[in-house]
């Protein structure tokens, strides 16, 4: 374990009891009580408010919170690839949402880990937003508030229909977004390409939560 996920497991643990000894935190993490001793110094040099003494315990001062940003190198090359996927597939909206986050994290951890996250070798193009991305920000927000939503919908063969749907879920499969949901017109399960639907909007209302037409449905559905 590096040492920093140790201090960060550490504070962890005394976090959640009310006075820890030295000899159990070396048995929880596998090392010495006098590893143990360097750490609690080192924790307490740093700012964190550990309150006790050798022989008797430790415990982190009350109402004292740590943000649990301790990443390694890996963990955040997976959040800066995840950041570029949302900004170059899903809208301007989620976009600006991982841009902002990144820069968070950018901004908590340390010199090192900053500069691995800013020079990562992973990239993913961006060679325009992706047909129909525009309207994920109002699906989301349909499915997260269970907002009914109409829109006219063109088919493969060109057949165009209006549609009054309850939005379960989106689905991303590489080149295009897909909306899952019960369609009002079909009674069933359908899936709706974004980019074949012409100015979705909500209806005005909530849909019920409905046992059998829900998320998890639709996904047994999708497996069938």
């Amino acid at each position: 374990m590096r040492r920093a996920d140790r201090l960060f497991q550490i504070t962890q643990i005394l976090r959640g009891r009310r006075l820890t000894t030295a000899a159990h935190l070396a048995s929880r993490l596998a090392v010495s009580e006098r590893t143990i001793y360097r750490d609690i110094a080192d924790l307490s040099a740093s700012g964190v408010p550990v309150e006790g003494e050798a022989g008797v315990g430790y415990r982190l001062r009350p109402g004292f919170d740590l943000p649990p940003l301790m990443f390694s190198a890996d963990e955040l090359a997976a959040l800066a690839l995840g950041a570029q996927v949302v900004g170059a597939k899903a809208g301007s909206g989620l976009a600006q949402h991982a841009a902002s986050a990144l820069e968070k994290i950018s901004a908590a951890v340390g010199p090192t880990l900053r500069a691995r996250l800013e020079t990562t070798g992973l990239h993913v193009p961006d060679f325009g937003e992706t047909p129909g991305a525009q309207h994920i920000d109002l699906l989301r927000r349909a499915v997260d508030q269970r907002l009914r939503i109409a829109f006219d919908y063109v088919d493969e063969k060109a057949a165009r229909s209006t549609r009054f749907v309850w939005p379960l879920g989106l689905f991303f499969w590489g080149a295009v977004w897909t909306l899952g949901a019960w369609c009002e017109l079909r009674g069933d399960f359908r899936s709706f390409r974004l980019d074949r639907m012409l100015t979705p909007e909500a209806a005005g209302d909530r849909f019920p939560d409905v046992e059998g037409r829900r998320l998890a449905d639709l996904l047994r559905h999708y497996h069938a």
